[in-house]
């Protein structure tokens, strides 16, 4: 006798939550991110190896080989020194990196304290240091790099200073926008209540909450500064030979343009990939530190 039919019931799914992706995997399916990081590592890398090694000596000169096409000896040629062009890339790309990153550290330094000083205490303190600010944006980069290289000469602490001081009343404005939206939160307000002191509340509470936006604006100021270094240095007020430098190699190509066009084209194009690289990184970052940008994607 065959077993009665019995109506079976289908168990409910029960969709399980997606755990939230983490900032690496986020970040991973990011193009910008990707692919700025993926030139400014490249730059970066290349400043790194030149400390190691270099094809030829970036500061040796050899008459008898100047203006030479790419071979197997000399990849990308030499320029009308005999020096090699590969050399001098690598060289000019350390250079670049410490003056912007000297820089950027400066104006990150003042600009980020005097914008949370002037956040925290209002009335007059913040009334002088905005006012500072303003004052500082009439002296850009190059003009500052003149009247120092007048007074103590040019080089690369004076491309350094130049710029260092051009960044600090941007990340001026910039801190004291964003802290005193801060001041302004309910959690802020409560930590008031609480009797904590405005020292404390800035460094706990104000400072994190803003490190997003700094850290978004510091790469943008890099790629700022790596153009600044080397409108300086083509001018002739930055790093000074026989250290190498994009800029400098730009000023030594200029006449020569018509002779060996290729001697400006690689110094442009590594300022460019430079530039580029960070600015795509800023974006990125900027996508994935927004919680808001985070949740959309």
């Amino acid at each position: 006798m065959s077993a009665p039919l019995t109506s079976s019931v289908d168990a409910p799914i029960v969709a399980r939550p997606v755990p939230p992706r983490t900032f690496w995997g986020r970040a991973l399916r990011h193009r910008s991110f990707v692919l700025g990081g993926a030139l400014s590592l490249l730059v970066l890398a290349s400043a790194l190896l030149s400390l190691v090694w270099t094809p030829w000596s970036p500061y040796e000169i050899d008459i008898a080989a100047k203006l030479r096409p790419p071979s197997a000896a000399h990849w990308l040629g030499t320029d009308s020194f005999g020096r090699d062009i590969v050399s001098l890339l690598l060289a000019g790309a350390r250079s670049t990196i410490m003056v912007g990153v000297i820089a950027v550290s400066i104006g990150l330094t003042f600009g980020v304290c005097l914008g949370l000083i002037a956040s925290a205490k209002r009335g007059w303190t913040e009334e002088i240091i905005m006012r500072f600010s303003d004052f500082a944006f009439a002296f850009p980069a190059v003009l500052s790099a003149i009247m120092l290289a007048a007074v103590v000469g040019p080089g690369m602490v004076t491309s350094i200073v130049a710029i260092g001081m051009f960044q600090i009343p941007t990340l001026t404005r910039l801190t004291r926008g964003s802290a005193n939206a801060i001041w302004a939160r309910e959690f802020v307000l409560a930590a008031r209540a609480s009797g904590k002191g405005k020292f404390r509340i800035t460094i706990e509470h104000v400072l994190p909450n803003i490190l997003s936006i700094l850290i978004v604006q510091a790469t943008i100021q890099f790629a700022l500064a790596i153009l600044a270094e080397a409108a300086l240095s083509y001018l002739g007020l930055g790093t000074q030979p026989p250290q190498p430098s994009w800029g400098r190699m730009l000023n030594d190509a200029q006449t020569l343009l018509f002779q060996s066009p290729m001697l400006a084209v690689y110094p442009g194009a590594a300022i460019a990939v430079a530039v580029l690289g960070l600015n795509l990184l800023g974006d990125g970052l900027r996508d994935l530190l927004d919680p808001r940008l985070a949740r959309e994607r």
